[in-house]
């Protein structure tokens, strides 16, 4: 990492020590361990291009307990919505603010804001991809089933922005991740190239029985993302759909997670999302803690 601000883009761009120092003090805070309130007297900006429920409420929750306080941007309310650069926006509000974190579609817009911020920046979601959703995954999954090393992933559907940044994951966290998706919606070449450059056991495939055979942790998400107009999906996702018959083929031990929001019924079924084998209140709420290590780390 620079000399600069420490800022949280992708996980591709640190080192595994970083991330697993990150996660630790995730998991401090979450045990009410550590500093009570290392965000005292700073201050958040969040912009956010794309709705969101988990990502502002975990971020402004987690900035508030830790003694700091939050500024909440729609894109449309501010000069973005009328054609000031992301350039001009992150100068400026680098002069008001100690971190940004940003929701929006083009990583492009991140890079920019990080570029001319001048204090820390943090993806919030992107079109290719999630970071802070795959780090309270991996904390989830630790919390419950130990270390990821030498474990199975098994993603189900569309190789989408969490697909990728399950991808950088596996490549730091040892783990093998296979993805069965459609031949339209297959994950990220450049995040797959990254992932077995960095030695992962990475598997594609268009048959979810074939990937969810012993895996110890099955994911899926939404079929249609924020924004996508492609009304063919749900016919091309169909035989994807995360039930009863998929997760028995899984390992025993093996626990379900969905980054939320679920299309009941769609990519999941209820029996599942509310099965004993469904982690996801778990996983959303470790949104909120890691996502406390990662603006501690930022501040520090």
């Amino acid at each position: 990492m620079s000399s600069g601000p420490k800022h949280f883009l992708d996980l591709d761009l640190f080192d595994t020590q970083t991330l697993r120092h990150i996660l630790d003090l995730g998991a401090a805070f979450k045990r009410g361990a550590g500093n009570p309130a290392p965000a005292a007297g700073k201050i958040l900006a969040m912009i956010f291009e794309k709705p969101s429920t988990r990502t502002r409420v975990s971020f402004e929750s987690g900035m508030k307990q830790m003694g700091g306080d939050v500024i909440m941007m729609a894109a449309g309310d501010t000069q973005l919505g009328r054609g000031e650069t992301i350039a001009d926006t992150a100068r400026v509000l680098g002069r008001f603010v100690d971190a940004i974190m940003i929701r929006t579609d083009d990583p492009a817009k991140l890079t920019e804001m990080a570029a001319h911020a001048g204090v820390p920046v943090i993806n919030g979601l992107t079109d290719s991809s999630h970071p802070c959703q795959v780090m309270a995954d991996v904390m989830t999954f630790e919390e419950h089933r130990g270390s990821l090393a030498g474990k199975t992933v098994a993603w189900i559907g569309d190789g989408n922005n969490v697909a990728a940044s399950w991808l950088h994951a596996a490549g730091h966290f040892g783990c093998a991740i296979r993805l069965a998706c459609p031949a339209s919606l297959m994950p990220s070449a450049t995040a797959v190239a990254w992932a077995r450059a960095r030695g992962a056991t990475v598997e594609l495939t268009s048959d979810p029985a074939e990937a969810v055979a012993g895996a110890h942790l099955v994911m899926t998400d939404t079929w249609v993302s924020m924004g996508c107009k492609d009304a063919n999906r749900h016919q091309v996702l169909a035989p994807y759909q995360v039930n009863e018959a998929l997760m028995a083929k899984a390992d025993a031990s093996a626990l379900f997670m969905h980054c939320l929001p679920a299309h009941r019924g769609e990519e999941v079924t209820d029996a599942v999302m509310d099965g004993p084998q469904s982690v996801v209140w778990d996983e959303a709420e470790n949104r909120m803690h890691v996502q406390k290590g990662i603006l501690s780390w930022c501040l520090a």
